[in-house]
């Protein structure tokens, strides 16, 4: 598995598609209040059969290579779910996914699908900024059956992330992240290296971002 050539191949994907917009001259306001160069929409991808093919190809070899001991594919709704489903094709898996609360009728099932006890479970999101929802899928799952790890097609590699996964203690692996895109981008002549210098300084400190 080459996974520079996966990261740069993806990064490429989501640029051409559009599904990362770069303005560091106009942020972005997160919802988190935090002021951001780099807007992120993941969500496009299922649109382009090509892309999300690359995505599901990736994706499944990242599980593989990873996380062989897996026998549930699990997405994180809703974004995660299609990702997950043609990853669990692939990899002939059961599917699962998980709700943010629980349905408010029926049985009450967080947790569609199935999932048990014994279970390696992997999650699949479309993409990490501070790992809040996944990891809060992750502990939904953890009171059936091991989460072993995360997969996602992109992370900003934020401070905030890789404390939340190492205190949640889980594994998180992306197919492409922040500094990949951007350099991708700057090769492609979509932003100018004055831009590629802000971006940086975003991501060295995006709390207090000039």
């Amino acid at each position: 598995m080459n996974k520079q050539n996966i990261s740069t191949a993806i990064a490429q994907d989501l640029l051409q598609i559009q599904a990362v917009t770069l303005r560091p001259q106009q942020p972005f306001t997160w919802a988190s209040g935090l002021k951001s160069p780099i807007y992120t929409d993941n969500r496009k991808t299922i649109a382009f059969p090509k892309v999300r093919s690359h995505i599901a190809a990736g994706l499944a070899q990242l599980i593989q290579h990873y996380y062989p001991q897996t026998t549930v594919i699990a997405g994180v709704a809703t974004a995660g779910i299609p990702h997950a489903a043609l990853v669990a094709d692939r990899m002939n898996l059961p599917l699962s996914y998980v709700r943010p609360q629980p349905k408010d009728h029926g049985t009450g099932q967080q947790i569609e699908g199935q999932i048990s006890n014994g279970d390696q479970v992997v999650l699949i999101d479309d993409l990490i900024s501070t790992g809040g929802s996944v990891l809060q899928a992750a502990q939904v799952v953890q009171k059936v059956a091991p989460v072993i790890g995360v997969a996602a097609i992109f992370s900003y590699n934020l401070p905030d992330s890789q404390l939340n996964f190492s205190q949640a203690k889980i594994s998180l692996h992306t197919l492409t992240d922040y500094s990949a895109l951007i350099t991708t981008a700057h090769q492609q002549g979509k932003i100018s290296p004055q831009e590629l210098q802000l971006l940086q300084k975003w991501h060295q400190n995006p709390h207090n971002w000039p």
